[in-house]
């Protein structure tokens, strides 16, 4: 495959296995991932020993320069970051980002959000869009901007969600979708040929914006007074996490 854009230095920012899969794909690219940024390793389990995030095994195991700050704005992370000298940042699945980190890289910061942006911002997307009883949701890149998963869009692609299906499947199924939309996405802004379009210009006329805020082990409750199809939707929306009850 003959690749026409010249590959970009990219910085990678993700914590969980979501975004380990798309730095493994990114890996499978031209581009050349010249830094990984991951959540410090955290107690865990019974015996509280140290785990490592999934997207540290994955820096780990292709021998890719990593780090892990608690602060995102401290001095240490900044020289890290001018020594690299990333033309692209691309956050996954991350923590917020100060505007001195994703403004940083040449090109600014590419984001991939599992849902099919303006709807569904926030930490639980695929969640809400399923406990929504949606049919159709999907996966989003976007640039990052000052308000949380509002930048403009780079590319969607869209993911069917059967009646019965549940949280965790369609998690899959718009990853499968997401880790190649990304790597499209940076090819387009390393080749010049991006088309950064605002979000709101996505909705149509009357259309609400529906929110994914972050979800707690109390929205698994069931309440017996909502209609079959409603508690349905309850139960494969948490499922596999946090469980209703």
């Amino acid at each position: 495959m003959t690749h026409h854009a010249p590959p970009l230095r990219i910085v990678f920012l993700g914590t969980p296995g979501f975004a380990a899969t798309c730095l493994e794909r990114l890996l499978e690219s031209h581009h050349q991932v010249v830094g990984v940024v991951t959540a410090p390793d955290r107690p865990a389990g019974r015996g509280r020993s140290l785990r490592a995030t999934e997207v540290k095994v994955v820096a780990e195991k292709h021998g890719l320069p990593l780090a892990q700050p608690e602060k995102l704005k401290s001095s240490e992370f900044r020289t890290t970051l001018e020594s690299w000298a990333p033309d692209l940042g691309v956050v996954v699945a991350f923590r917020m980002l100060p505007e001195v980190v994703w403004n940083f890289p040449r090109l600014g910061t590419i984001n991939l959000h599992g849902s099919l942006l303006p709807q569904y911002r926030g930490a639980a997307p695929i969640h809400w869009a399923v406990l929504n009883g949606e049919t159709v949701s999907g996966a989003t890149t976007f640039l990052l901007q000052h308000q949380i998963d509002t930048g403009h869009v780079l590319g969607r692609v869209e993911v069917p969600i059967g009646s019965d299906d549940t949280t965790g499947n369609v998690h899959d199924r718009i990853l499968e979708a997401g880790k190649h939309l990304l790597v499209e996405s940076v090819d387009a802004l390393a080749s010049g040929n991006a088309e950064a379009v605002p979000q709101q210009s996505m909705l149509l006329e009357h259309e609400a914006l529906k929110e994914a805020p972050k979800l707690f082990k109390e929205h698994g409750r069931i309440d017996w007074g909502k209609s079959a199809q409603e508690v349905h939707n309850l139960v494969r929306g948490l499922n596999p996490f946090p469980g209703a009850w």
